[in-house]
């Protein structure tokens, strides 16, 4: 898919991209990314590829020295200034920005559904400079996910697309190894959505409770293998 099909599409979904998100599922898994982040961030300078509506890039915000968004749909975009947030129009496959400006570049659910993988990773490391975080996820094969995903197919996400209409990669943690850019090298894994069997489950009474917590026990646990989320974190090497 092209980036302006990509760009239509998320300009459709940003209409309805918010609803829902502050509570259950939705808020858990980004308030897990932002934590992830939050752990590298504090007080540095920091991008977020792909940023959408600014969901995760508000709350990476409260601790950054400084937080930019990057996103090619200006419907997301507006969504994202109109939380104050600082955020540019671009792609992830040539992002606006000098080389060596941040200390964290970092990115959720986005490039899985961008078919060149390896050159937004490149731009990625571009824009770290060398000691440098780069955050970012896999849609993992080996996941519960996965195999919900394939049962009940997609979702529509606005009255014109469901989610077929981009392109989605599911990879293992070790193909996905096999992709990692030159000049990093791997300094921490970690899972989100281990045990959630459908995103309804975070909203029961006392069970969403529970089932949050575990989840957040899990996060860093050996069972992040079999996470739908995936995440690596690299340093930059010089």
């Amino acid at each position: 898919m092209q980036a302006s099909d990509n760009r239509e599409y998320y300009d459709a979904f940003s209409e309805r991209y918010d609803r829902g998100r502050d509570r259950g599922y939705h808020k858990l898994i980004d308030d897990q990314a932002a934590a992830i982040v939050g752990r590298y961030a504090a007080g540095k300078e920091v991008l977020e590829v792909g940023c959408g509506t600014g969901l995760i890039l508000q709350r990476v915000a409260r601790v950054a020295g400084s937080a930019v968004g990057v996103d090619l749909s200006p419907g997301m975009l507006r969504a994202a200034q109109e939380r104050g947030l600082e955020v540019r129009e671009g792609s992830a496959t040539e992002l606006p920005f000098a080389d060596e400006s941040f200390d964290v570049s970092y990115s959720f659910k986005v490039l899985a559904h961008i078919p060149d993988w390896d050159r937004c990773l490149a731009e990625m490391v571009r824009v770290t400079r060398p000691g440098g975080r780069i955050i970012v996820d896999v849609y993992n094969r080996n996941s519960l996910r996965w195999l919900i995903k394939r049962l009940w197919g997609p979702r529509r996400t606005s009255t014109e697309f469901d989610e077929h209409a981009i392109s989605t990669r599911f990879w293992s943690p070790t193909e996905a190894r096999g992709h990692l850019p030159a000049k990093t090298r791997v300094v921490a894994t970690a899972g989100i959505r281990i045990t959630t069997p459908h995103p309804v489950v975070c909203r029961l009474p006392v069970v969403g409770a529970i089932h949050a917590r575990l989840e957040w026990a899990l996060m860093d646990s050996p069972l992040a293998g079999v996470a739908g989320f995936y995440v690596f974190v690299l340093e930059r090497l010089p």
